[in-house]
């Protein structure tokens, strides 16, 4: 699935193209995409419409069209947002939604899964409350401080990893963020997060942000379906540290990384930098 730095990546390609373009037609070819929204009712608000901005909270994309309406979008496991130019009237495989700019471009949602999901939201205000009951803090907002983050994971007893990828609580991370950043700050995935030093809390925090950080830098990663909107791969799957890389040495100390189970997912470790929490 892709996470905050995929999302994030998409978004600052889409938004000079998007940012005062016209939605002259939207066309949602699998009502599931809507859902449970009819499909008409949503291109009707959408139709017409030009594009203010194009934000990203968490995972999600917030298209802002003018008179404060909200296209949010989330591509959930196998999801891409690709444009296709003008001159270009090749067409894709698994388009779930068409949209057509007043410059000839179009904007294809494709999903070979059909997990992805679209919704429009009236006001800032209903766009507001709709992030504010599913999403935690931003991790590249200042709000995610060392004290912030000691104040979420204060008297819990989950595991480190599932404290993570809980999206009501920290907004974006993912599997693979998770682990990067598990293996910077040195802790295990298993460990209770609710027993964390303080200074450990300090080191999460950072290697959180350096970890997302990388990932932005690199255009994020291409393991299985994401694709940038020009349909190219991102590149930080060839800076993993550990994610993926089991068996291989440790980049810190050598030896050899181990693959466990954490939080429903599969989880990369080095067993010395890492070390598991006593039973």
């Amino acid at each position: 699935m892709p996470e905050l730095p995929e999302v994030e990546t998409i978004r600052r390609q889409l938004e000079p193209h998007l940012r005062g373009r016209r939605i002259e037609r939207a066309e949602i070819l699998d009502p599931r995409w809507s859902e449970p929204a009819p499909p008409d009712e949503v291109a009707a608000a959408i139709e017409g419409r030009v594009v203010r901005d194009v934000g990203r909270r968490g995972k999600y994309f917030d298209v802002e069209l003018e008179d404060e309406v909200h296209l949010v979008i989330h591509l959930r496991m196998t999801g891409n947002l690709l444009l296709v130019p003008s001159e270009d009237g090749e067409e894709r495989p698994y388009i779930r939604v068409r949209f057509g700019l007043d410059d000839g471009s179009r904007l294809l949602f494709a999903d070979p899964r059909r997990f992805g999901t679209g919704i429009v939201l009236l006001g800032d205000e209903a766009r507001d409350a709709y992030f504010h009951a599913r999403l935690g803090v931003e991790p590249l907002g200042p709000d995610f401080t060392p004290d912030a983050l000691r104040a979420l994971a204060r008297g819990r007893r989950a595991p480190v990893k599932a404290f993570l990828l809980a999206q009501e609580r920290i907004a974006g991370v993912g599997n693979i963020y998770a682990d990067e950043a598990l293996f910077r700050a040195r802790i295990h995935p298993l460990r209770p997060v609710g027993t964390l030093r303080r200074a450990q809390l300090e080191a999460l925090r950072d290697a959180v942000v350096e970890s997302l950080e990388a990932g932005i830098d690199a255009r994020g990663a291409s393991i299985d379906d994401f694709r940038h909107t020009d349909g190219a791969r991102g590149s930080f799957q060839d800076r993993f540290l550990v994610h993926r890389r089991e068996g291989e040495p440790c980049p810190r100390c050598g030896t050899a990384i181990v693959k466990l189970r954490a939080a429903g997912r599969g989880t990369y470790v080095c067993p010395r930098c890492q070390r598991p929490p006593r039973v």
